[in-house]
C-alpha cells in the first residue's frame, strides 16, 4: 500500500546527491510507490491544534544536476501523512528546536523519524560525553 511520505530538509536544489542519505531514502520510497512531499523548515507551522506545511509534491531521479522535479506550491495538513521524516542539517538553533516541538503534536499518529523529542534531547554534539570510555580526552 503506497505510503504519503513528508520530508522535512534543506533545500533539495543544494543536495549533493552522490552519498546523500535523505536523498538515498527518496528514491527507495519513490521505487516503492510512496507519495514524496518534500517542504523546508522555515515553512512549518502549528495554528489551531493543527501542523501544516508549505512545500511540494516531488519526483526524484539519480541524476547529477536534475535530480529533482517539483510540483507547483501547496500548504498541506502533516497529519494526514503516514511518515514525515525529519532530515534537516542543524544548527541545532531556536528553529531547529521549535520544529522539533511542533513535530510532537502530530507524533505518533504520524510517524515522525527521527523522534522529536528524542532529537532534541540527544544532540549527537553532546549525547557523546554521556560516554568517555568511548570517547577521546577533550
Amino acid at each position: 500500500m503506497p505510503l504519503k511520505v513528508a520530508f522535512q530538509m534543506d533545500e533539495i536544489s543544494g543536495l549533493h546527491i552522490e552519498g546523500d542519505t535523505t536523498f538515498a531514502m527518496m528514491l527507495e520510497a519513490q521505487r516503492r510507490g510512496h507519495e514524496l512531499f518534500y517542504y523546508t523548515p522555515d515553512r512549518l507551522s502549528l495554528k489551531d491544534g493543527v501542523v501544516t506545511a508549505v512545500g511540494h509534491s516531488v519526483e526524484v531521479r539519480d541524476v547529477l544536476g536534475d535530480h529533482f522535479e517539483i510540483a507547483d506550491e501547496m500548504e498541506v495538513d502533516l497529519s494526514d501523512y503516514d511518515v514525515v521524516h525529519l532530515r534537516q542539517d542543524p544548527p541545532f538553533d531556536m528553529g531547529y528546536i521549535t520544529t522539533t516541538h511542533i513535530l510532537e503534536v502530530i507524533h505518533p499518529k504520524t510517524l515522525v523519524v527521527n523522534n522529536p523529542k528524542e532529537v532534541r534531547n540527544a544532540p549527537e554534539k553532546f549525547f557523546v560525553l554521556n560516554f568517555p570510555e568511548l570517547t577521546a580526552s577533550t
